[in-house]
């Protein structure tokens, strides 16, 4: 049960110091300056490909043929 004890205090002490200097770099890392431009590219990546309004091209607005 030594182990145990000890692997319990490790993870109740370093491991969550260090999971949370993991998770706040993400935080920084995802909001560093300069980075918006690649944000607004993926999240245009869905509508890459659309050319025409929906609705267009014979179709209804429900995406059923008409």
């Amino acid at each position: 049960m030594e182990t145990y004890s000890f692997l319990r205090q490790l993870a109740d002490s370093w491991v969550l110091l260090a999971l949370f200097t993991v998770f706040l770099g993400v935080i920084v890392w995802a909001f560093r300056p300069g980075s918006r431009p690649l944000h607004d590219d993926a999240a245009r990546t869905v509508f890459r490909n659309d050319d025409a309004p929906r609705g267009a091209e014979g179709h209804s607005p429900t995406g059923e043929p008409k």
